[in-house]
């Protein structure tokens, strides 16, 4: 199979063929948009099978008489002895058990370095390394997620917040991604509040936005005063649409999107990125994206990527130019700054 082209689905509803539908979706975007319940039945059983396949929960736990964790939007109520959808909490003897330590990996990258903000960041003209931390455990079930390692938590290192200052002290800049940070985000603000204090570093978030508002407003402060920036990964804006590609509902995101637009003035510290998904994340999708960006602030940086076949989507085609090109003139209609990222992925 060609990179590029993908082979061709059948939609389970609707029976249309076409190469830009996900044989583990198995539904169209069309029918995902007019007939969302039944679409959305349709992916539940998808993600229940991955998330099972990896020894997760398939849903966050709602036990009448379990613990309430608000670590993200799930809030999940954990029952005796069961784990909350990220995998990284548990409940014994009545009590919530966390983890006491990062449960992730670190590496350094050579500053300027590859990330979604690069094309705007003042750090990206700076020599150096960034320390990029990895922490396991997600708030979504994404079916083309890119770092799905994150699923392995057992295959983590636990690093306490002293090894992590240490870690950060050769660092320019410290980018927290995954998975997604937020359910980590009790351990990384602790040690984020420590390596700020041992030295100046640029401190920045790339996240799915799920987070606990007060904590996400936490992490918002400390980008803030260290010049850092905080990247949305906004998947869709559809809720349904949303649903069904990683398995969640995306209303606290866009919350805490708007919460940081509103509270926080310092340019280049919010951004939002998009990933150009074949046969799902279309022109409408960007322009409602896009419309809801600009309403906060049309300055806010905003990068359109290319995808390319990953995960459960990996017989998929990849983002064309054509398609890429096309957001981008809608993207830019609403916004001031807008660019494509991955350009070598597009044919």
């Amino acid at each position: 199979m060609f990179f590029g082209i993908g082979k061709k689905t059948e939609c389970n509803l609707c029976g249309v063929e076409s190469r830009e539908i996900s044989s583990t979706l198995g539904v169209c975007l069309s029918c995902i948009r007019i007939t969302p319940e039944k679409a959305i039945a349709e992916t539940e059983e998808a993600h229940k099978g991955i998330r099972k396949s990896y020894h997760l929960p398939t849903e966050p736990p709602r036990d009448l008489d379990g613990i309430q964790c608000s670590i993200c939007a799930n809030e999940c109520k954990i029952g005796e002895g069961n784990e909350g959808f990220c995998g990284l909490r548990s409940t014994e003897n009545r009590r919530l058990i966390r983890p006491k330590e990062g449960v992730l990996h670190t590496y350094y990258d050579p500053l300027p370095t590859n990330c979604c903000a690069s094309w705007f960041c003042p750090g990206s003209k700076e020599v150096g390394y960034n320390l990029a931390v990895f922490p396991f455990g997600c708030s979504f079930d994404c079916v083309f997620c890119q770092n799905y390692e994150h699923k392995f938590i057992k295959a983590a290192d636990h690093v306490n917040e002293d090894s992590l200052v240490n870690r950060a002290e050769k660092a320019a800049c410290v980018c927290y991604f995954g998975g997604t940070p937020e359910p980590q985000l009790p351990f990384l603000l602790k040690a984020t509040k420590k390596i700020l204090e041992n030295k100046p570093v640029r401190i920045c978030w790339e996240w799915n936005g799920t987070g606990n508002p007060k904590l996400v407003k936490k992490a918002a402060e400390y980008s803030q005063i260290s010049d850092g920036v905080i990247k949305f990964d906004l998947k869709a804006y559809d809720r349904n649409l949303n649903i069904a590609l990683t398995g969640r509902p995306n209303d606290r995101t866009l919350q805490n999107f708007r919460m940081i637009a509103e509270g926080f003035s310092r340019r280049n510290l919010l951004t939002a990125t998009t990933l150009l998904v074949p046969g799902y994340i279309d022109n409408e999708e960007v322009e409602r994206i896009a419309r809801f960006i600009s309403d906060l602030n049309p300055d806010i940086p905003y990068s359109l990527l290319a995808f390319h076949p990953d995960f459960k989507m990996n017989d998929m085609p990849v983002t064309s130019r054509e398609m890429a090109l096309e957001c981008y003139d809608t993207a830019k209609k609403f916004l001031n700054r807008v660019n494509i990222g991955n350009k070598h992925l597009l044919w």
